[in-house]
Parts: structure tokens; sequence; C-alpha cells
């Protein structure tokens, strides 16, 4: 049924809790996964008397990805010995979009992620990653609740 699941991870432990579905999955339907961290730049300093926001420097954004391209490195070997076929990704960019890019670009069967269950004030302040790729993904999305 599904041949290429897309996991987009963040890092942690939470967004680690669809690896067991996935991997399931993936050894059910013999299937490819594609492990996703997007890194997008931060604006690290607003000042109501400086019209121009600063950024994250550069060098703090490669090494950003540096670390993610270890940890899915990681993720990957970790699915590999349970005989999945896993590749990682590492994307730059605002991470509902790149997800729904990489997703399109790899014309995935299924995304599946772990949602950070936030709700209320912090979801309209932190936004939600989960609800953005629900709205605009055309895939299936495979999501469970992480503790």
């Amino acid at each position: 049924m599904y041949q290429k699941i897309l996991v987009p991870l963040d890092g942690s432990e939470r967004a680690e809790a669809i690896l067991p579905h996935v991997i399931d999955m993936a050894q059910c339907n013999k299937a490819a996964v594609v492990l996703l961290q997007v890194v997008e730049r931060e604006v690290v300093l607003v000042s109501p008397y400086d019209p121009l926001s600063s950024f994250e420097p550069e060098s703090l954004i490669d090494r950003q990805i540096e670390d993610a391209r270890q940890y899915l490195d990681d993720q990957c070997a970790r699915l590999q010995s349970q005989g999945i076929l896993a590749e990682r990704r590492v994307e730059h960019g605002p991470v509902v979009e790149t997800i729904k890019e990489v997703a399109d670009e790899l014309a995935v069967d299924l995304i599946a992620m772990a949602s950070h269950g936030r709700s209320g004030l912090s979801r309209v302040l932190f936004g939600s990653v989960t609800t953005g790729v629900l709205q605009h993904a055309r895939q299936p999305l495979l999501l469970v609740r992480s503790q």
C-alpha cells in the first residue's frame, strides 16, 4: 500500500514517537522511509527601534545543518538495522512549506509525524507544524500524539 513514507523529525524525543509506527508500516509494506529535518532561519533580535531584524549567523545555521545530518544518520542506521531502506534529507526553509515541497518532489505515499499536542495560547504563539501540514499536504497523513 505505501511504498515511500516521509517522516519529518525535529530532533526531539516527542517527534520520535512516530518511529515505532513507521517501522511497523515499513516492514509490513516493504516501504522506503525518508527522514526529513528542516532547519529554519530564526529571527534572534527584534527591536522596535531598528527596522532591520537580526537573523542567526550563517555559521550557526551551518552547524545546525551538520547536527541535523548527524542526527538523521543515526536514525537511518536504526531503521536500516531493522531491514528498512532509509535515507535522510536535511533542508533549509520554512518548515511546513518545505515538508510539503519534499513530499511532492519525492512523490511519497504517506507523511507520518508526531504531534506535540499543543493547544490554546501555546499553539497560537508557536504555531503548529502538524496543522500546517494537515491543511496543505496532498498526501495522506499519519499522526500520533506524543506524550
